[in-house]
Parts: structure tokens; C-alpha cells; sequence
């Protein structure tokens, strides 16, 4: 009995879940689908267009022919994570707190990010995120009301007194004026101009978290529905 428990509370497989991954994006993406299928069959004919071309022997027919397999594999894989990941941030879209999962989920390398807000009002039900790159602070905000204005100024207020020599970036996420689409919140901040190196972004974040450990509990279930983006589960 525990090793039927056991098999039925396993992860699945990586070929199982790439396959998940394909049927979601299927199903909200066709030209995705066309594009990871056109990306894989290309190389190969390319392949075998070159076999046809050079008119070399069988071991270089087989050589080009798994060197095209190898290039169409690598270059499905790439725009399937692209068209995929853009997918779960279009159901992402509009929902409350849908930054949050973002910036966890999708800011990789040397930020530093979480999808529990650093502030929130629980009246409004408005949030404040970060993230800490190389680029400095981003406070990450998804409203323009005047609640959201206020914990923005106040969190803005904190940081710069922490840590007077870091630049304080905002991004308004959403359709408002001044806004950019939840799908280009990654390319935005990413964009911003570098300052601080590695060791000084541990050191931000460091001081960051001894200011978060002296404001007031976040509520629990602040976390925006735990709406991360799962892509094996938005089927």
C-alpha cells in the first residue's frame, strides 16, 4: 500500500511534463505550435538539403542528418519555453497580485525577487512587490489608486533611507497610462540600466530583509491565490 501511495504522489517525468507544457500550449497557442514544429523540421531538411548538395558518403549523410535531429530539438525546446511561458502569463493577465507569481517565477540569474508583496493594504486589497537586480530596487505596483500611491511613497521612503546609494526603479503593471503588459514585465526590468554588481545585490537584499523583519506580518494568504505559473497545470 505505501508504494502504490508512493507511485501516486510521484512528480512526473521530464518527457511527461514537456508533453504537458506542448498540450497547454496547443491549446491557447496555434502558432506557437506552428512555430516549435517549423523550428524542429527546418534543420532537417536544411540537413538533408546540404547531403544532397556536397554529395558526401553514408557517415556524413548520417552525421548532417543527427546534427539537424540535435538543432530542430534545441530549437523546439527554446520556442516552446518562450511560447509557453508567454501563455501562462496570459492567464495571468489582469488577475490581482499576477506580478508577484511573475517575478518569481520568471526573473532569473542575479535578481532577487518574491511573489509575497512587501506591503499591502488589506483593505484594498493593493500590493507592492520587489525585485533586486542589477539594476538596482524595482518596486512593482499594479494600480495608479490613490491606496497603491500611498504604500508605494511610504515603501519608496523606507528604501532609500536603508540604502541611500541604490536607485529606487517603479514599474506600474496593467493597461493604465504609464503601464506595461504582466508579459512584459521581465523585458522591462531587464532593461533598466545595470549598477550594482553581484556581491552588492546580496548585500541590498541583505539589508532589505532586516527592514522587512521590522514592519508588520503580512497576512497570511496575501500570496495572490498562490497563482504561480504552472504550466503543467493550466490545462
Amino acid at each position: 500500500m505505501a508504494k502504490t501511495s508512493d507511485a501516486s504522489t510521484k512528480e512526473p517525468g521530464r518527457i511527461r511534463q514537456l508533453i504537458d507544457v506542448f498540450k497547454m500550449t496547443a491549446k491557447y497557442d496555434k502558432a506557437g505550435v506552428v512555430m516549435i514544429i517549423a523550428g524542429f523540421v527546418l534543420p532537417i531538411i536544411l540537413a538533408v538539403v546540404l547531403c544532397i548538395v556536397t554529395s558526401p558518403n553514408w557517415i556524413m549523410w548520417i552525421l548532417y542528418i543527427v546534427l539537424g535531429i540535435v538543432f530542430g530539438l534545441l530549437i523546439a525546446m527554446l520556442l516552446l519555453n518562450w511560447r509557453a511561458e508567454k501563455v501562462a502569463f496570459d492567464q495571468l493577465e489582469g488577475r490581482q497580485g499576477a506580478s508577484g507569481a511573475v517575478l518569481s517565477s520568471a526573473m532569473r540569474g542575479t535578481w532577487r525577487t518574491s511573489d509575497e508583496p512587501v506591503a499591502f493594504n488589506p483593505k484594498t486589497q493593493d500590493f507592492v512587490f520587489r525585485a533586486v537586480g542589477k539594476p538596482g530596487i524595482v518596486l512593482v505596483t499594479e494600480s495608479t489608486s490613490a491606496a497603491t500611491k500611498r504604500l508605494l511613497n511610504d515603501e519608496r521612503r523606507k528604501t532609500e533611507r536603508l540604502v541611500p546609494t541604490v536607485t529606487v526603479h517603479h514599474v506600474l503593471v496593467g493597461k493604465e497610462a504609464g503601464g506595461v503588459p504582466l508579459t512584459n514585465l521581465k523585458k522591462t526590468l531587464n532593461k533598466l540600466p545595470k549598477q550594482l554588481r553581484r556581491e552588492e545585490i546580496l548585500a541590498v537584499e541583505s539589508r532589505l530583509a532586516s527592514l522587512q523583519q521590522h514592519q508588520l506580518p503580512i497576512p497570511k494568504g496575501v500570496d495572490p491565490n498562490k497563482i504561480r505559473p504552472s504550466r503543467s497545470k493550466m490545462r
